[in-house]
């Protein structure tokens, strides 16, 4: 089917009793002929077969809740994957830059992976008190001022709540360190 009939077909308004099938109907069909190509590019982009998938998913599923609004849905789509695509670059490289700056102190790193499924592990076995502000820093990008409203503390319990999590992962990982060489 040519993308352009898909175009037609999806932005027409349906009327009448049939509105709702006709609705599902233009639906399903945009989805079998843009899906497999959304999903794709998305892959490209992410390099994840999932990631790109979940991607693709969302896309369609605020298409569908925009749906006689939305005049052209194959931009709109790639627009929302590209949008997702890049909030996922974000996450990811919030991700990376809390892994390093929580093991920046260790004096032999380990493999990059065994290394972050340690960190992880670390970090999950953290108090609540310290375990959230961390996850809040570290991974979510939040400032301590963000984090104090977030939590109802004062911005100075914050930095010393990151400060003693730090001092326990560093504890932490030197014994890690210790008992491996």
């Amino acid at each position: 089917m040519r993308m352009d009939a898909v175009h037609d077909t999806a932005s027409r308004p349906a009327g009448g009793r049939r509105a709702g099938h006709a609705r599902e109907a233009a639906a399903a069909e945009l989805f079998a002929a843009v899906y497999p190509r959304l999903a794709g590019w998305c892959r490209s982009l992410v390099r994840s077969n999932e990631t790109a998938h979940e991607i693709a998913a969302e896309a369609f599923t605020r298409l569908w809740s925009r749906w006689g609004t939305v005049d052209a849905p194959v931009p709109y789509l790639y627009s929302i994957a590209s949008n997702l695509v890049k909030q996922h670059w974000r996450r990811t490289d919030r991700e990376r830059q809390a892994l390093r700056k929580l093991t920046r102190e260790a004096t032999e790193p380990a493999p990059a992976a065994d290394r972050g499924m340690v960190i992880k592990h670390l970090v999950q076995g953290l108090p609540e008190r310290l375990r959230v502000p961390v996850l809040l820093h570290y991974y979510a990008g939040l400032t301590i001022a963000e984090i104090a409203t977030t939590l109802h503390r004062r911005p100075g319990t914050v930095k010393s709540d990151l400060h003693d999590a730090r001092q326990m992962l560093r504890a932490e990982l030197r014994g890690l360190h210790e008992t491996t060489t």
